[in-house]
Parts: structure tokens; C-alpha cells; sequence
């Protein structure tokens, strides 16, 4: 990678940044397809997993991605947000995008860019968007390399958002809680049906398990469109998980096999589920559903696996993790997780929160393990104030204090941890500040231990 690459591909990034911010967003996935369309729908010249949900869907993004490539098979995965450089949203083969093809990649597009704004102008209707603009990208980008695969993981939603240009071989559900609730809808059925736009006639359909009311949606968005579905715990489940040095063993009965005692190098009972998940969804890609997936080839996906800014360890003397949980299901699902995987008397929780995300209900799931919080605030013109976070933790009688950014509260609280070999770290709340949190770690050496 020379410099004059990557400055060609910052300035992409740049370019994106000068449009609709990513948080701007329309239901109008029409005007992606109509720069699509010009450019020949690079989107339609490879197999499709297409991956929503509202917590795990990143993480069985990756699974899936890592247990397609160990088949041989030439892969792409997409992914939103970046943790620290956006060129991570657009993986090939498992790397993030050489610098070069996102610039090539960005010249091929940027004619019918200007169409089609023009179009919309004319129409009275806002320019194309980041996201939209980034869908496009990724979609010739991948095109251009290229691959057999795509795993696409849906930025908001499903029905309307720009991802859905793409035909999904197979749809996959994550599980489905209240998210984005401004554009989604109240309610978990209103929600599971803005999401079970993504599935396509005679698909397969693999989801977790729901909660009744969206079992009900995806059940009959799946028949409607003569989509098979399979559900975790009916036609394929976790049948068994027990801790293991740097993760988890686990036991799948998948729809073509059973998969006896699996390596899985993350953390928390989720991630095991949703190992299971993309288990079930690479058996419906690779043989209809009906082929169990090879010993070697799923004992390399699988250990294989990395999830960045997901129960991530950076520090060790005193232990620091990494989690971006960021609504309260996520929230939930690390407490469970530090409970059950980690053997330590005392948390501190370094909490940064962005505005539009429930704060509260963040702080609420957090506060049984927060033995001190440290409130701060992520580096994003929506980062919630710290002095509100503190407010809430205050509201649980916990023990907090405030700090200004994340380096200050990082310190004080790893100073803490280190006063006892029974207390560790979890920063969290929000996937900036787990970005931010990835690079102090790396720039301040956490994993040679605490010093003053």
C-alpha cells in the first residue's frame, strides 16, 4: 500500500463525508438501484448472504464470511460502523480493501453519481447519502475483485435500506429487540417488519430465536414469498457450550449435521449462538441445506473467527476489555458474558453513550456488575454528555466519576483495577468510542500492564 494510495482512498472517505450523514436516513432504496442500474448491477454478479437483526449481526456477519472462505470460496463481507478506518466496512478475503481498488472503484462511479443527484434535484428529492453512496461502492468495489460471496450486513432496517439492491440467497435474522425505534417503528412486530424486507422469493430463510411477535412476521414474509425458514432451537440449535482457553467449545445440530464440541475464540454465551446461526446459514449457501459443512473446513472458519470492538481484550495487569454494546439488549447480553466468562470480584464500566441511543436502559443493564462507572464521552458531535451518564449511574447509587474523554477516564479507571487482582475493566457503550478505545489500547501498550 504506497501513500499516494491511501491518500487517494481518504479522500473517498472525505468525498462520503460531505453527503447526508450516515444517521440521515430516507426510505427510498430506489435511488440507490437507479445508480446501479448504470453502472450494470455489479451487486447481481455474486452469491448473496444478506444479514439485519438489531444485536449480533456483525459478529455472525464475520462467522459466516469466515466459514465461506474456509469452503475456498472467494469472499466479501460488508459491514457498518468502522471501528477506526472505514476501508474495515469493505473486507475482501478477509482484509479490509486495498486503498487503490476503493479509489478505482470510486473513479468508476462518480459519472453516474452526478446523473443521478441531477435526477433527484430535479425532482426535488435530496441528494444520494453517505450510506447509499457506500453501498454503491462496496457493490462495484466487490464486482471489480472478484468474488464469489458477499456476506452484506443491512446498515438500518431492511425493506428500504440501500443493501436490499442486492438479491440475498440466503436472509438472515439476528436476534430482533427495539432499536432505532424513530425509524423502525415501537414495536418488535412493526420492527420485524421493516426487516423481513430482505427476504427474496425462494430464499432460505435462517433466523435466531425471536420473540413471538417477530417469529410471527418472519414466518409470514417467508411464506408470502415461498422462502423456506428455519429457526435456532427448533430446526437447528446451540446444543451445548462450556468455556475453553481464549473463547468457547460448542455443539451444534445444524440442519444438514451435528458438530461436535467446535473451537470458538470469542467470548459469551451470544457469541455461541450465533455461531449456530451462521452455521445454519452457510449450510443453506453452500449445499441447500442438506450437506453438512466438512470437519477441517468448519474447525477452520470457526477458529478462524475474530469479532474487533465485541468482548475484545486490549489490556492485561490490570484485564481491559472492549465491548461496543450500545443499546440495552447489547448492554444485557456483556453483562451475561462477564458473569459467566470472566472470573472477577469487581467491574469498572467506562460508559460512553451517543445521544439518540437509549442511555438508560444502557446504565440500567450495566449497573449489577458496575462496581465503578466512569463516565465519559465518545469523540462524535453525538456523543451524549458524560455528566447525564453520571446522573443515571447515580440513580442505581453507583459509584461514579466523570471524565472529560476517553484517555481520562481510560486511566483512572485501569489505575483502579490495578489497586486489586480482583477487578478488571469493560469499556462500552457505543462502537466510536470501542474504535477509540482499540487504538488508545494499541498506542498506550495496555497489554504490558498498568504504570503510573
Amino acid at each position: 500500500m504506497s501513500d499516494r494510495d491511501r491518500r487517494r482512498a481518504d479522500a473517498v472517505y472525505e468525498a462520503l463525508l460531505q453527503r447526508q450523514g450516515e444517521r440521515w436516513v430516507q426510505p427510498r432504496v430506489d435511488r440507490t438501484r437507479r445508480v446501479l442500474e448504470l453502472l450494470d448491477d455489479p451487486q447481481r454478479t455474486y452469491r448473496v448472504v444478506h444479514v439485519t437483526g438489531t444485536n449480533g449481526k456483525t459478529s455472525t456477519s464475520r462467522m459466516i464470511e469466515s466459514l465461506v472462505r474456509a469452503h475456498g470460496l472467494r469472499t466479501g463481507l460488508f459491514t457498518s460502523p468502522h471501528l477506526e478506518r472505514f476501508t474495515e466496512r469493505i473486507m475482501v478475503d478477509g482484509e479490509p480493501i486495498d486503498d487503490a481498488a476503493v479509489a478505482e472503484a470510486w473513479d468508476e462511479i462518480v459519472p453516474f453519481v452526478g446523473i443521478v443527484d441531477a435526477e433527484l434535484e430535479a425532482a426535488g428529492d435530496a441528494p444520494l447519502t453517505f450510506f447509499e453512496l457506500l453501498t454503491v461502492l462496496a457493490f462495484v468495489a466487490f464486482a471489480d475483485a472478484p468474488i464469489d460471496v458477499l456476506v452484506l450486513e443491512v446498515g438500518m432496517g431492511g425493506a428500504w435500506d440501500s443493501t436490499n439492491t442486492a438479491d440475498g440467497d440466503v436472509a438472515v435474522f439476528a436476534p430482533i429487540d427495539v432499536d432505532h425505534a424513530d425509524r423502525l417503528g415501537d414495536t418488535i412486530a412493526e420492527i420485524a417488519t421493516v426487516k423481513a424486507g430482505i427476504i427474496k422469493d425462494g430464499a432460505a430463510v435462517v433466523s435466531a430465536r425471536q420473540d413471538a411477535a417477530a417469529e410471527a412476521v418472519l414466518r409470514a414474509a417467508a411464506d408470502a414469498r415461498g422462502a423456506t425458514i428455519a429457526f435456532e432451537g427448533g430446526e437447528f440449535a446451540l446444543a451445548e457450550q462450556r468455556l475453553a482457553v481464549g473463547g468457547q467449545q460448542i455443539t451444534v445440530r445444524g440442519l444438514a449435521g451435528t458438530y461436535q464440541d467446535e473451537y470458538l475464540p470469542l467470548y459469551g454465551a451470544h457469541q455461541g449462538f450465533n455461531a449456530a446461526l451462521a452455521i445454519a446459514a452457510v449450510e443453506s449457501l453452500v449445499g441447500g441445506g442438506t450437506q453438512p459443512i466438512a470437519g477441517d473446513v468448519l474447525a477452520e472458519g470457526l477458529g478462524g473467527v475474530t469479532s474487533p470492538g465485541r468482548l475484545q481484550l486490549v489490556g492485561a495487569a490490570p484485564t481491559v476489555l472492549v465491548d461496543a454494546a450500545h443499546n440495552p439488549h447489547g448492554a444485557r447480553a456483556l453483562v451475561t458474558a462477564l458473569r459467566e466468562s470472566f472470573d472477577f470480584d469487581e467491574w469498572g464500566v467506562v460508559l460512553g453513550v451517543l445521544s439518540d441511543k437509549d442511555a438508560a436502559g444502557i446504565v440500567d443493564a450495566l449497573a449489577p456488575v458496575a462496581a465503578h462507572m466512569f463516565a465519559t464521552a465518545p469523540d462524535s458531535e453525538r456523543a451524549e454528555d458524560a455528566d447525564a451518564i453520571a446522573d443515571l449511574a447515580e440513580a442505581h447509587d453507583l459509584r461514579v466519576s466523570v471524565h472529560r474523554d476517553l484517555s481520562e477516564a481510560a486511566d483512572a479507571a485501569r489505575a483502579w483495577a490495578a489497586a486489586s487482582d480482583r477487578r478488571a475493566v469493560v469499556i462500552a457503550g457505543s462502537v466510536v468510542l470501542a474504535g477509540e478505545a482499540l487504538a488508545l489500547s494499541v498506542a498506550e501498550d495496555w497489554k504490558a500492564g498498568w504504570s503510573e
